[in-house]
């Protein structure tokens, strides 16, 4: 007999939630993974991004979930077909971890928290062999191919049979997402789309003092956002020093970005009581206020007081305030303009990346044979509620299974004597 084959080895960069969905892929079919993250701990993203509960996918009907990824939808269905949000849900379930759909349909694990469930997963991955080194950063490759790795005790060559990166996009630098991979694969030949901030806030031109002052941080609840010519979304968001964020401005932040990209500047129409009609509302403008003052009559006849009343006097000129029809119409569509989004590293995520166009169907890249790439990296956006987390991880595993295809494709026959 001749003497059994060794096991492949590769080698993941980045140890969030879609390199961590590889290593767990390629560990179970027996492949020998080393996962490097240059942080001290990995999931560092992960973590935060369960401080205020942890929203792991959504529980929507399927068509309308994979809508959310606008341009991308087709080229991430796959993806997503093979490991849909129910079938995240299982696999937590599988890890200990009972899950619970909230009013939104947003599904949260049941305690809420990140921590359990990446304890558990990284027992689970530990138990299965998968090797973590952390404080290990990736800098590119050696003359040869090798991977060069630096980590406490100075710089090391890797060799690996395959390669995946997962290094996230350019957001939250501190916790890893820093995007210092854009230029080394732009040495290689990849085309880089740019990051860009994603589920970001916006700025406007400036606000008046006694604006800033009086109700930076205040929430506006109930209301509706809309771009021109588009169907308003109604939520909340906060009013800023700088302008305004907060998950309704986050679900509109790409057709923003992209019309501040195309025009300079984008304005977008607030409805500050989208469940009354304009009529109804210059109806009960117009009825007689007597010696009350106009923040009065708002308050009595329309309930419209604190950071809203304050924005519709920021925005609409005195005279609209003599004038109901005028002053409804204010109400139902106030213009607010903005002129830039907030820096990319105050971004929950980040658009832009590796394109698609550069990747084969087992998310490899044409232009380098054995690396892969998923997660954040490529070049996808969605809006929060579990949708980026739910990518992540399906692309996490898209690439592993597509890297078994490469290895098993690579692996020489053994003839027996």
């Amino acid at each position: 007999m001749t003497p059994p084959v060794p096991p492949h080895r590769v080698a993941i960069i980045g140890g969030g939630p879609a390199g961590l969905m590889a290593a767990e892929v390629l560990s179970q079919a027996g492949i020998a993974v080393d996962l490097y993250d240059a942080m001290p701990s990995v999931g560092r993203k992960f973590l935060l991004a369960g401080v205020g509960g942890m929203n792991i996918t959504h529980a929507e009907d399927y068509p309308t979930f994979v809508g959310r990824y606008g341009k991308r939808t087709e080229v991430l269905r796959p993806l997503l077909d093979a490991f849909t949000p129910g079938a995240l849900r299982e696999w937590i379930h599988g890890l200990g971890i009972d899950t619970f759909v909230g009013s939104s349909g947003r599904v949260f694990p049941s305690d809420m928290k990140a921590a359990p469930l990446l304890r558990a997963w990284l027992k689970r991955l530990r138990e299965s062999g998968v090797h973590l080194h952390t404080r290990h950063r990736w800098l590119g490759w050696d003359e040869h191919g090798q991977l060069r790795i630096a980590g406490p005790e100075g710089e090391s060559l890797v060799a690996a049979d395959a390669t995946l990166l997962a290094l996230g996009g350019g957001s939250w630098a501190r916790l890893g997402s820093d995007g210092a991979w854009v230029p080394l694969l732009q040495a290689r030949g990849i085309s880089i789309a740019p990051l860009q901030p994603a589920n970001c806030g916006f700025e406007v031109a400036g606000w008046s003092t006694h604006l800033t002052e009086k109700f930076s941080g205040a929430p506006l609840k109930t209301v509706s956002l809309a771009l021109p010519g588009e169907t308003p979304r109604k939520g909340e968001f906060v009013l800023t020093a700088t302008g305004i964020e907060g998950s309704l401005v986050y679900a509109l932040s790409a057709s923003i970005r992209e019309t501040i990209n195309r025009d300079g500047a984008a304005s977008v129409l607030l409805d500050l009581l989208p469940d009354r009609s304009q009529a109804q509302i210059a109806d009960a403008l117009a009825r007689p206020r007597g010696s009350q003052s106009m923040a009065k009559h708002l308050h009595r006849q329309l309930k419209l007081d604190g950071v809203k009343a304050a924005l519709l006097r920021e925005l609409t000129d005195a005279a609209s305030f003599q004038q109901p029809q005028a002053l409804a119409a204010a109400i139902k569509a106030l213009p607010i303009h903005l002129v830039r989004p907030r820096p990319l590293d105050e971004a929950i995520s980040s658009a832009g990346g590796v394109p698609f166009e550069a990747l084969d169907a087992n998310l490899m890249l044409r232009q380098l044979p054995g690396v892969f790439c998923a997660g954040e990296m490529l070049d996808w956006e969605a809006p929060t509620g579990g949708y980026l987390l739910t990518a992540c991880f399906a692309s996490g595993k898209a690439a592993a299974e597509g890297m078994l295809r490469r290895l098993k494709a690579d692996r020489p026959t053994t003839a027996q004597n």
